[in-house]
């Protein structure tokens, strides 16, 4: 069996959020090492709040978050204006973009261009060239390299807008895809792809909550689980993946925790 990935499990969100404040500390600051920059691809759902949580303590330690270095881009996006309540820009715009203080500095974000809300397959090509002038060129490097991925589970197990059993799961060319068949609304999205995802220097999960107990018990836990769309993600990343959960979410999980970072 190959490396784990690492399970870190916490009584309660202020706690996870320290935790993940140190790790992503530590991700920007090998970001910077590398290239003087900090790049990252984040999820919406409940991860925004958790993140802000973690990031704009101002008493937080493990030392200041430089956002003027950071770049993000979205790990998944949904074909809908940037104002949208759908909108995983418009979650990361108001949970955390607004409330960064003037002295730490704004971040570079990349939204989607939204003139193509109607092309969804134009739009996942378009966001693939805003890839491509951040990362090089497309056929100089064959997968875009974040220094840390944040996502979320779902309860059926899916993570950006990659779903279980679906086709897109098999994408191997494309950075981003677009996908016009979600089986949670709304149906037309992109998404960065699997080997994207996986290709990560870091990954990072954000699950929360007596909800997710079922599938973090079936991705932690079970073969099956393990073709789920999480579950792939712990596969290729193994041990550059962390899980970062409240009790709750890991309430009848055997896989084994860790103690801390």
């Amino acid at each position: 069996m190959g490396k784990q990935p690492n399970l870190y499990a916490f009584g309660e969100t202020d706690a996870l959020a320290r935790s993940l404040r140190k790790y992503v500390l530590q991700c920007q600051a090998a970001g910077l090492d590398r290239h003087n920059a900090f790049k990252v691809a984040v999820s919406g759902g409940s991860l925004p709040k958790i993140l802000a949580k973690a990031l704009l303590d101002p008493d937080g330690d493990h030392g200041v978050v430089e956002f003027a270095k950071w770049e993000i881009f979205f790990a998944d996006e949904r074909a809908v204006p940037l104002d949208h309540d759908d909108s995983n820009y418009k979650l990361l715009k108001e949970e955390l973009l607004d409330r960064i203080p003037a002295n730490l500095g704004q971040p570079t974000v990349h939204p989607v261009d939204v003139q193509y809300i109607d092309d969804v397959q134009e739009m996942a090509d378009q966001y693939q060239d805003a890839l491509m002038k951040s990362f090089a060129a497309k056929d100089s490097v064959k997968l875009p390299i974040f220094d840390l991925l944040l996502l979320g589970c779902g309860p059926d197990g899916h993570t950006c807008s990659l779903f279980p059993n679906h086709e897109l799961l098999r994408e191997s060319d494309a950075w981003v895809a677009a996908i016009e068949d979600s089986p949670k609304p709304p149906a037309n999205r992109i998404t960065l792809t699997l080997p994207v995802v996986t290709h990560g220097i870091k990954i990072a999960f954000v699950a929360t909550g007596d909800g997710k107990k079922e599938v973090l018990k079936q991705i932690l836990d079970t073969e099956e689980g393990r073709s789920l769309p999480c579950g792939l993600v712990n596969e290729g990343g193994a041990e550059r993946v962390s899980w970062f959960t409240d009790n709750g979410a890991v309430q009848g999980v055997s896989f084994p925790r860790r103690g801390s970072l």
